[in-house]
């Protein structure tokens, strides 16, 4: 598992400087009659980056090593499974919304941010469980 979410944070971590630097530089002017929509992808992109640092520190909790024993537990792969996923709905629909305009997809959010606060408290419960 430990491989596998190494690869997913390469892959969003690159996205997500990829998506922030777009953002800056190719999507400026196209929000300068709607600053809720570029701060709306600028959150997407606070959100993507923090969670992909937290994916990575999975694959640290994951992997055994001097110091850390008993961390194996089933709740910090699911952690890092649900801060997978709400970096794909949290984010994801906001850049969305912010591309598109399309208001709807701001109800998908929500459960990006409950799929955050899921890999948390599974992080935190894997803890107090070992």
């Amino acid at each position: 598992m430990t491989a596998t979410f190494t690869i997913l944070a390469g892959i969003f971590g690159f996205l997500g400087v990829a998506l922030g630097a777009f953002s800056t530089h190719a999507l400026a002017s196209r929000w300068k009659d709607t600053p809720h929509l570029e701060s709306a992808f600028k959150t997407g992109v606070q959100y993507h980056m923090y969670h992909t640092l937290a994916l990575l520190a999975m694959t640290r909790i994951l992997t055994p090593g001097p110091g850390i024993q008993g961390l194996g537990s089933g709740l910090y792969v699911v952690a890092g499974w649900l801060f997978v996923l709400g970096i794909i709905l949290f984010s994801g629909s906001l850049y969305a919304l912010a591309l598109t305009g399309n208001r709807r997809l701001g109800m998908i959010t929500p459960l990006g941010g409950l799929a955050f606060l899921g890999g948390w408290l599974c992080l935190v419960l894997g803890v107090l469980q070992g």
